[in-house]
């Protein structure tokens, strides 16, 4: 039986410039734009006047824009550390989807230091030793999947997946279970609920006029900066690289994978475990919706910037303005649910993965054999 050559096959580029990928980049978002315009026109909304809502998040015309714009920090912080920590386990090639598990368990433990410690501790001492807590408590949670996978070989990928839905229901055991030991619920409500955290357990902020600076997004620059050096100008950063190139030349060249493994990826839990005890410091309580779907948006950021620092900062920044972009348009548009904006965020994903694989690889038609 003779074999049935396919029609096409992918054939990689001799060179695609980075101004050619900036370029197809923006006619990607461009092309998803018009696509939810589309589905904005059949829903009767304008489309132009939402995305003018949308990327202006509601300020112009405020009585009280400074709150809009320390909500956008709120939303922002969690996102680009989240993201960061993701793509430096990422660089290993050490698939971590836990980021909502992590991201729950640094947030569970910022709380049980808060509501442990009361107003025992002064504000700064307090916000100190939840990040502490939060840290730990997240990078314990994924250092357990790195030392299985560096003693048993297991999947990091399924492990990580599969704990996010043990942190979920471990913090939802806290909130529907009203007992005397359970510190974490209100005492005075009927039914279970969280507590406030003390006043001294809120974020620090900074005064600036009316506008209150949340110390999260100063210490998340910072981290940017620092990850960015550790990355490419550190001896430890080296090693991420090659041991994400090929384990075996890692060992070969006398580096201790393992080890490498193991460090890295509590260094990455650790700063999502932290995100978490920021959020929560901000809120100023605990909720069973905490991460806000953080750590699956922070994979999609992580690869839209490709692990490169600086576009995981612009990348973090335009999905936080899309996500708060279209919660505040909503408010205008009853037939839109606020949720529209993973569905564009989805439509974005797809076409800029479609544009980045046609500037790599080109479809080429197979020729039949003897043709000329």
């Amino acid at each position: 039986m003779k074999n049935r050559q396919p029609l096409f096959h992918v054939v990689k580029r001799e060179s695609a410039g980075p101004g050619r990928q900036v370029l197809a980049y923006v006619a990607a978002v461009v092309l998803a734009l018009a696509v939810g315009a589309v589905l904005l026109a059949v829903q009767g909304v304008e489309p132009v006047t939402f995305y003018r809502q949308l990327l202006t998040m509601g300020i112009p015309g405020s009585r009280y824009p400074w709150r809009a714009v320390e909500n956008f920090i709120k939303l922002f912080v969690p996102l680009l550390i989240v993201s960061m920590a993701l793509a430096l386990a990422f660089k290993m090639r050490f698939w971590n989807i836990g980021g909502e598990g992590q991201f729950i368990m640094g947030a569970f433990w910022a709380g049980f230091a808060a509501m442990k410690l009361g107003e025992s501790l002064p504000r700064p001492a307090m916000v100190l030793v939840m990040a502490a807590a939060g840290a730990l408590g997240g990078g314990l949670y994924g250092v357990f999947v790195a030392a299985l996978k560096v003693r048993f070989g297991t999947n990091e990928t399924l492990l990580t997946l599969m704990l996010n839905y043990v942190a979920l229901y471990f913090l939802q055991y806290f909130a529907e279970t009203k007992t005397d030991w359970n510190f974490f619920l209100d005492p005075g409500s009927a039914r279970p609920k969280f507590a406030k955290f003390p006043a001294n357990a809120q974020m620090i902020t900074i005064p600036i006029g009316p506008f209150n600076l949340n110390l999260s997004l100063l210490i998340a620059a910072a981290l940017c900066v620092l990850l960015y050096i550790y990355l490419n100008y550190t001896k430890r950063g080296y090693e991420i690289a090659v041991v994400g190139d090929s384990p075996n030349t890692a060992r070969y060249a006398g580096m201790k994978v393992g080890k490498i493994v193991i460090r890295t990826i509590f260094l990455s839990a650790a700063l999502i475990g932290l995100a978490g005890a920021f959020q929560v410091s901000s809120a100023g309580i605990l909720s069973t919706s905490v991460t806000n779907d953080v750590g699956w948006t922070g994979v999609v950021v992580a690869w839209l910037a490709k692990l490169n620092t600086a576009g995981i900062v612009v990348a973090s920044l335009l999905i936080t303005v899309l996500q708060f972009g279209c919660q505040t348009a909503s408010t205008t548009y009853p037939s839109i649910d606020a949720n529209f904006a993973n569905l564009l965020q989805g439509v974005i994903l797809f076409i800029v993965l479609a544009a980045d694989f046609f500037t790599r690889f080109q479809l080429v038609r197979t020729r039949k054999e003897g043709a000329k």
